[in-house]
C-alpha cells in the first residue's frame, strides 16, 4: 500500500511538472508579439522580444575604432582562458583538487586524445595547436550563451556578439591549422615532404625511356608520369580547400545555431529556448572538437611515412 503511495505521489509529481511546463509554454507564446497576433491579445510586455536581425558583417560598437564586436567577444574568451589556468595553477599541489584538479583532467584528456592516433613524439608537437583551438573556439561558444551577452549597446549597435559567428575568425583558425600542418610535415620529413605535392619521378621516367629508344615502354609509363602529377596537383587543391571547408563549416554552424535561437526566443521567449541554449552548448563543443580533430587527423596524415 505505502508502495502505490509512492508511485501515486511520484506520477503526481511528474503530472504537474509537465503541466507546469506547458502552461508556461503556452502563456510564453500567446504573450509574445506572434502568439499575441495570431490569438488577437495584445502582447505581454516583458515577453515581447523583439524580431530578430541578422547581420553577416560584424558591428564596430564603437565607430571611429577599428574594432568589432567579434574581436572584443575573442578578446573576452582569451581573457577568461588565461584568468581559469593562471588561478587554477597559481598554487599548485602534488595531490591537486578543486580547480587544479579539473585542469588537469582537461590536459591529460586533451593528452591522451592526441597522442592516441600520433604517438607520443609527434604528440608533443601538436599537443599546444590542437589544444588552443579547441579551447578557443569551445570558450567563444559558451561565453556567448550568457544571458544578456548581445543585449548590451554602444552606439546603438551591440557591444558582444559570438565570435565564431564571424567569417574572419574561424579563416583566421584555418590558416593557423593550414600553416601547422604544413610546418609539421616538412618538419618530419624535411625537403622530401614536397613529393606529397610533386610527382615528377614518373613522368621523368618515362620520358627518358622514350629518348633511349624504348618508346613502347615509354609511352606506357607516359600515361602513369602523367597521371601521378596530376595526383600531385589534387593533393596541393585539396590541402587549400580545406582553410576554406575549415571557415565555412565552424561558421555555418555557429551562425545557423546564433539564427535558431533568436528565432526560439522571439516566438516562445519562455521554456523552449533553455533547450536550445543547451544543444548550442553542446554544438559548440562539438564544432570546436570537429576543429581541432580535422586539425590533428591532417597533421598525423602528414607527419607519417608514405607507404
Amino acid at each position: 500500500m505505502t508502495e502505490k503511495k509512492r508511485m501515486l505521489g511520484f506520477s503526481l509529481k511528474i503530472t504537474l511538472i509537465v503541466v507546469t511546463f506547458l502552461v508556461m509554454i503556452s502563456i510564453s507564446f500567446i504573450g509574445s508579439e506572434v502568439g499575441s497576433g495570431i490569438v488577437g491579445l495584445k502582447p505581454i510586455s516583458f515577453l515581447n522580444v523583439e524580431s530578430p536581425k541578422y547581420h553577416p558583417a560584424p558591428e564596430r560598437p564603437f565607430h571611429n575604432v577599428p574594432v568589432t564586436n567579434t574581436m572584443i567577444t575573442a578578446w573576452i574568451s582569451i581573457l577568461v582562458l588565461v584568468g581559469i589556468f593562471f588561478i587554477g595553477t597559481r598554487k599548485m599541489k602534488l595531490v591537486p583538487s578543486g580547480l587544479q584538479n579539473f585542469l588537469e583532467l582537461i590536459v591529460e584528456a586533451a593528452a591522451h586524445f592526441i597522442e592516441d592516433p600520433a604517438g607520443e613524439k609527434h604528440g608533443r608537437w601538436f599537443f599546444s595547436v590542437c589544444t588552443t583551438i579547441f579551447l578557443f573556439v569551445v570558450t567563444n561558444a559558451w561565453v556567448s550563451l550568457i544571458p544578456g551577452f548581445e543585449t548590451i549597446l554602444v552606439n546603438g549597435e551591440p557591444l558582444l556578439r559570438n565570435a565564431n559567428t564571424d567569417l574572419n575568425i574561424p579563416a583566421a583558425l584555418a590558416v593557423v591549422s593550414f600553416c601547422f600542418v604544413e610546418y609539421w610535415g616538412f618538419k618530419a620529413k624535411g625537403v622530401s615532404y614536397l613529393a606529397t605535392f610533386f610527382h615528377f619521378g614518373p613522368l621523368w621516367q618515362a620520358i627518358k625511356l622514350i629518348f633511349t629508344g624504348n618508346i613502347k615502354a615509354g609511352i606506357g609509363g607516359l600515361l602513369n608520369g602523367l597521371v601521378a602529377v596530376l595526383a600531385g596537383l589534387l593533393e596541393i587543391v585539396s590541402h587549400l580547400i580545406r582553410m576554406m571547408s575549415f571557415t565555412f563549416r565552424l561558421f555555418g554552424n555557429m551562425t545557423a545555431g546564433m539564427i535558431l535561437v533568436m528565432i526560439m526566443l522571439f516566438l516562445v521567449p519562455w521554456v523552449i529556448p533553455a533547450i536550445f541554449y543547451g544543444m548550442e552548448a553542446f554544438f559548440g563543443f562539438v564544432q570546436a572538437m570537429i576543429f581541432s580533430g580535422l586539425t590533428l587527423g591532417f597533421a598525423c596524415a602528414a607527419v607519417m611515412e608514405d607507404e
